[in-house]
């Protein structure tokens, strides 16, 4: 997955045994305010509901409660802590070879023998599982004011990758209530951009624009905001693609004075969020899409009639959002471009799959020599220029070292001395380098960082440099840094926005 989009994806280890909640949480069950990213809807974006960045509520149980309690407690919390009227329920209807979920309707009817209980598939009721496989099972959900609110899922399958399931031996609970639909129907106003959480964004940005603009605008603002803040930067791939996409989607239709008023009342409503970089991030950004917007509505003005192929073309090869491109052809099939754009996604995310984790071309002594000096680097990084630098790939040959991380700006010559410098404490202090498998659970706990957006296994190799670096990493590294010589930093240089690289030897 590229981003987080429902709360249980971290809780997946629980549902299928790999992990002890009662070891980790003391408890079968627990509880979450998990933010999300989602943007398979970005089309509705603008709606009553739709959003690309949202919060889940959710409660969970692992082996704890079941069925019963489950149903129980979501119609507690709606009706008597809410105060809210259920218009009506909906289960799993059954289809071949999984069958009706007919414990859940007749526990809802056990509860409030009035209630309305409607039957759909798959489609509708049966969820699961995020990525090719994974625990997953039928659903339950409950509507209030026309919009569902909550679902309960109800974790009874693990879905291999040939598609075929097989039953859990830990059944779990994963429910999951929209924080925003919820904040709208408690608050009785007829979208989630008029309850309190929008509101003030809403009112005072310019009331020349369109209702729907200003919702896209408030909604993108938020998404992009804590996209950069998590160490996302816009790139041509991965996460960064579709951050790209979200920013340049807004740089398109707004003025900047619009957008900076959009991006300020966001970073003042959740503190946490990094307010110099998002700035630094949006201006680097929008400075190179101008140039590219431009190009890119020249070829569009062109043509006499686009494709999703072309229309895609256009996007993806000067940034052209697809709402520019619809404005000129509004008949222009969005699903099928939305193809386009997911094909592209996979392609994406198989390179990022298969490329060498450990950066190296090969396992030379100096290739080995130059990885372990890559830890060093990253620590060092870290250290001189803050904890918001992470590792977004390396590249290692015997003659040298590129290592790509995050940061907004070009190093100063102080920085990189500093950086080289403490590279060099490090080396001449004979560090020694071991490592351990972990799970990987258990490797983050212990601090040790990792290549960001990386996929990793249940189980992982945590490399440890004295007291000075702990990383996941596959290997090989030497034994001791005193080995190492001489570290020399050549280059630094920006790869994209956000995105910088050193190009380092070792003498």
């Amino acid at each position: 997955m590229l981003f987080t989009t429902a709360g249980m994806q971290q809780f997946k280890p629980y549902y299928v045994g790999e992990a002890s909640a009662q070891e980790d949480f003391d408890s079968l069950n627990t509880v979450s305010i998990q933010k999300c990213v989602r943007t398979s809807d970005i089309e509705e974006v603008g709606d009553e509901r739709h959003l690309t960045f949202f919060e889940m509520l959710g409660n969970f149980s692992f082996g704890g409660y079941w069925k019963k309690e489950a149903i129980q407690y979501a119609y507690d919390f709606v009706t008597k802590e809410m105060g809210l009227k259920i218009d009506y329920v909906t289960v799993f209807e059954g289809e071949t070879g999984v069958p009706e979920d007919k414990e859940s309707e007749e526990i809802w009817k056990s509860i409030d023998p009035n209630i309305v209980v409607k039957k759909f598939g798959r489609a509708d009721n049966f969820w699961g599982p995020t990525g090719e496989e994974g625990p997953c099972g039928p659903t339950t959900e409950i509507y209030v004011d026309g919009i569902e609110i909550w679902n309960i899922v109800f974790n009874e399958f693990y879905q291999n990758k040939d598609k075929t399931l097989k039953p859990l031996e830990i059944k779990g609970i994963d429910t999951g209530m929209g924080l925003e639909r919820l904040a709208k129907v408690v608050q009785n106003v007829p979208t989630v951009f008029e309850t309190d959480l929008f509101k003030k964004l809403i009112s005072v940005l310019p009331q020349n624009l369109d209702g729907k603009k200003k919702r896209i605008l408030a909604d993108h603002s938020r998404a992009v905001s804590f996209m950069i803040s998590d160490g996302v930067y816009p790139n041509n791939k991965g996460a960064g693609y579709v951050l790209r996409r979200l920013l340049r989607r807004i740089l398109a239709q707004f003025e900047m004075g619009e957008i900076k008023l959009a991006f300020d009342l966001t970073v003042a409503k959740f503190p946490e969020l990094k307010r110099d970089i998002i700035g630094e991030v949006v201006n680097a950004e929008r400075s190179q899409f101008i140039v590219a917007l431009n190009l890119g509505k020249k070829e569009l003005d062109k043509l006499d009639d686009v494709s999703p192929e072309s229309a895609f073309r256009l996007y993806n090869s000067y940034g052209l959002p697809l709402d520019v491109i619809r404005d000129k052809f509004p008949q222009l099939n969005v699903q099928e471009f939305e193809k386009e754009f997911e094909k592209h996604q996979k392609i994406s995310q198989m390179g990022m799959e298969q490329k060498f984790k450990s950066g190296l071309a090969g396992h030379s002594e100096m290739e080995v020599k130059y990885h372990t000096a890559t830890h060093l680097l990253h620590q060092a990084l870290r250290e001189v220029l803050g904890e918001e630098v992470f590792q977004k790939g390396s590249n290692i040959t015997p003659e040298r070292l590129r290592f790509d991380f995050s940061f907004t700006r070009k190093m100063t010559d102080e920085e990189k001395k500093k950086v080289e410098n403490l590279v060099n404490r490090k080396i001449e202090e004979s560090l020694p380098v071991s490592y351990e498998d972990l799970p990987l659970e258990e490797a983050e706990k212990s601090g040790a960082i990792g290549l960001f957006e990386e996929k990793y296994g249940d189980k992982v190799r945590v490399y440890k440099v004295g007291d000075f670096s702990l990383e996941l990493c596959g290997g090989p590294h030497v034994e001791n840094t005193g080995v190492l010589g001489q570290f020399k930093i050549i280059k630094e240089e920006a790869v994209s926005t956000g995105i910088r690289r050193i190009k380092a030897i070792l003498e």
